[in-house]
């Protein structure tokens, strides 16, 4: 599925951090992106991932554009919160909502986008469309604090391949999974994350934000890919200034480790 013009594309957190660059790479190539966020920002749809009405326009809206062949899910949340801590037990309302965010609003967004390209009509190679979904090493290297994050994130990690296979006879790729340390580091103080970079192997660094919206981008543009990704090693957080986010090659605090092609 070649990128360019007569596609839409819809990103969910596409008003900051990761899910920005990513509309942003997408919109360069000629897509027509609809991004869906709770914050406001120029040309984003406000919504909320979790309700079925709120995504449903936004499907709406980028189907309305041009038939819709991308989504990328980047919404999510993390708190840092210990199992039993100094302020007691952890909170069952935060593992809550912190599942509803993240998978629940995962979940909702891949199954309401795969219903719409599953009308589109297929490509010379038979496909449909794509849908990206955001997972992170904490799926399967979680920290201390990450109950809840590391608990949705495996979810998403292990949605991935069940939901390649069920959408296969649609023509419709659920790939990849992206594996990244974010949105969680924005919550840890310095040395904190300092260890998470450590412990998450080679390079144990920031690294290039134009790395997760090229992982986007070329999962979109390669008919072969499908399953799970990952764009290894790193620190990455999801809500950086727009002045560090247009750095083409300067490292910030949301950059991730380059993804190398297979």
């Amino acid at each position: 599925m070649a990128p360019g013009s007569a596609s839409s594309a819809l990103v969910t957190g596409g008003a900051s951090g990761l899910g920005a660059a990513t509309a942003a790479r997408l919109a360069g190539d000629g897509y027509a992106v609809v991004r869906l966020d709770l914050a406001e920002g120029e040309g984003v749809l406000r919504g909320d991932v979790t309700l079925e009405e709120d995504v449903a326009s936004a499907v709406a809206a980028a189907v309305s554009l041009a038939p819709l062949r991308v989504c990328v899910t980047c919404a999510g949340i993390a708190r840092a919160e210990r199992l039993v801590g100094a302020r007691g037990t952890h909170a069952l309302d935060s593992f809550r909502a912190t599942i509803e965010v993240n998978l629940i609003g995962t979940f909702n967004a891949l199954r309401l986008a795969a219903a719409a390209m599953a009308a589109n009509e297929p490509d010379a190679e038979g496909q449909r469309g794509v849908i990206v979904l955001t997972s992170s090493i904490a799926a399967f290297d979680g920290q201390v604090g990450q109950a809840a994050y590391a608990a949705s994130k495996g979810a998403i990690a292990s949605l991935v391949l069940p939901a390649a296979r069920d959408l296969a006879r649609n023509g419709i790729r659920s790939a990849p999974s992206i594996r990244i340390v974010s949105p969680f580091s924005i919550t840890l103080s310095t040395t904190c994350a300092t260890s998470a970079a450590n412990s998450s192997g080679r390079p144990s660094r920031d690294g290039f934000g134009t790395a997760a919206p090229s992982a986007s981008r070329e999962a979109a543009g390669r008919p072969a890919r499908s399953g799970v990704s990952n764009v290894p090693g790193a620190t990455a957080q999801t809500r950086m200034p727009l002045r560090a986010r247009s750095r083409a090659a300067g490292r910030t605090r949301e950059a991730i480790a380059p993804f190398e092609a297979a």
